[in-house]
């Protein structure tokens, strides 16, 4: 019955707990050490020219219009819309950058479990004989069963924010690693949008070269008929077969260009080649945009871009980690309070082998050893965050406005070589029935005919390379990473929220 009134000494003891709660948390609160995060007023982000209207944007086909979300669907193509999909289910870029971000949620939670409350429990049993000296006896102690249970409870008080800093900082490095698997989302995007492309455009292409061929032949016969006719000679057979035989000799290449976009686009899709789509191994037509490109203003654009939200959520976490180190330079303080019995096995729970204890537990290292050298350190990390922020914002705005020039003069040669393409076939056909009824020389049907296929090739290639201009622009403008389109009216808003 002794054993009792113990125990509920015992529980008195851990009744004491639930005082220090308040105590706890009104400590909790006391300050939080190193600077709290906001945009520095110098970022360039905040700068004049990173605001306004996006140059070079007056000189080519687009409008200032907001890049929708899922940009790729303005080509209205079906089998492009199916590709997209499947790549970013299947795509082993975007399985990388998904479990990237599940390790860091698992790394922000384990953050947020840090600190407040914790507890321990330990039992152990033994038959011992103990030294008798070591309690200052001089009699041999005899062999007894040992016992020693023990509970212990503690609240570690974030007195100084190192813990809340700590989360801070976890919390921005998820949002960064977030914002990379946004990127890696547009990426494969593009890659696959660009892919297609290419893979019709060099199947254009061969078909182009295969006609030219073709007409290129025409003229051999025509030319060996004069000649067995009387009207030509030999030399003009040979400099016409010469001229059929160079033709022949791009298609290979444009057969390889094809094959190559195929390659990249199943790798792309964690496919074989053989398993593409049968309606994407047969394209030999670009797909053409509805509508000109929408490109929005400078600010949305970095909003809009993971890029930039990457590097200004890791200037936040930098941030944080000065007070992290700033934080070490205190004392650790946590209130405990423990409750146990240790003693002879029979005895245990009774007046003479019951212990309690609560308190205050200060732990405080010192000398500092360099840590202030720490907060130094992350200061000056800081300051390369900024730089890097600001270096991103930069490229960013270069990378849209060298697309934007690059797509306004392809299209422009486009349109110009389009235009000579009409008059070279106007002088092609001329020239070649001058040269059937006798009125012309073989050298000018020659020159008018290989000036004609150059400019058919030359449509062609300047007609691919404003199509993989228009996917790079696309890229640059940082649309396609979110969900769903509602989200279109979030995005511009989502470093802004995180900044302020």
């Amino acid at each position: 019955m002794k054993r009792f009134p113990s125990l509920t000494a015992t529980r008195a003891g851990l009744a004491l707990l639930p005082a220090l709660l308040p105590i706890a948390l009104a400590l909790n609160g006391c300050t939080t050490v190193g600077p709290n995060y906001k945009l520095p007023g110098n970022a360039a982000v905040n700068a004049p020219y990173a605001n306004a209207a996006i140059d070079g944007a007056d000189k080519a086909p687009v409008t200032q219009q907001a890049v929708p979300s899922k940009w790729w669907r303005l080509y209205d193509d079906p089998v492009l819309d199916q590709l997209v999909t499947e790549a970013l289910s299947s795509n082993t870029d975007l399985r990388v950058a998904a479990a990237n971000l599940a390790r860091s949620r698992a790394q922000l939670d384990f953050a947020n479990e840090q600190g407040g409350f914790s507890g321990k429990t330990s039992a152990a049993f033994q038959r011992a004989q103990e030294s008798a000296e070591q309690f200052l006896l001089t009699e041999k102690i005899p062999v007894v069963n040992e016992g020693a249970l023990d509970l212990s409870v503690s609240y570690e008080i974030d007195l100084f924010g190192k813990l809340r800093r700590g989360v801070e900082a976890a919390k921005a490095d998820d949002e960064a690693v977030e914002a990379a698997s946004d990127l890696a989302r547009i990426t494969v995007v593009a890659d696959v949008v660009r892919a297609y492309v290419e893979s019709c455009s060099a199947a254009e292409e061969l078909e182009i070269a295969q006609k030219s061929l073709a007409l290129q032949k025409e003229r051999v016969k025509l030319t060996q008929r004069l000649r067995d006719a009387g009207r030509g000679n030999q030399p003009d057979v040979t400099r016409g077969q010469t001229q059929a035989d160079t033709l022949a000799a791009d298609i290979p290449r444009f057969v390889a260009r094809r094959r190559a976009a195929q390659y990249r686009l199943a790798m792309l899709l964690a496919r074989a080649p053989s398993d593409l789509p049968p309606a994407a191994l047969a394209c030999s037509r670009l797909p053409h945009l509805k509508q000109p490109i929408p490109v929005g203003d400078g600010a949305a654009l970095l909003k809009r871009r993971p890029d930039v939200r990457q590097a200004e959520r890791l200037l936040a976490a930098s941030t944080a980690r000065i007070g992290v180190a700033t934080a070490a330079l205190y004392p650790t303080v946590s209130i405990g309070a423990s409750a146990g019995s240790v003693g002879v096995v029979d005895d245990l729970f009774g007046p003479t082998t019951n212990r309690w204890a609560f308190g205050p537990l200060i732990s405080w290292t010192f000398p500092i050893n360099g840590q202030r050298a720490r907060v130094h350190e992350a200061e000056a990390a800081t300051g390369g965050a900024l730089a890097h922020f600001d270096g991103v914002v930069l490229n960013a705005l270069r990378e849209t406005q060298t697309s934007l020039s690059t797509y306004a003069s392809d299209t422009t040669r486009a349109d110009a070589l389009r235009t000579a393409y009409k008059s070279a076939v106007q002088s092609a056909d001329e020239t070649h029935r001058l040269y059937a009824a006798g009125r012309d020389t073989f050298i000018d049907d020659l020159d008018a005919t290989r000036t004609l296929t150059s400019v058919a090739a030359q449509v062609s290639a300047a007609e691919g390379q404003v199509a993989v201009d228009q996917v790079n622009l696309f890229l640059a403008l940082g649309g396609g990473w979110e969900e769903d389109e509602k989200n279109d009216s979030n995005a511009s808003e989502k470093v802004g929220a995180k900044a302020d």
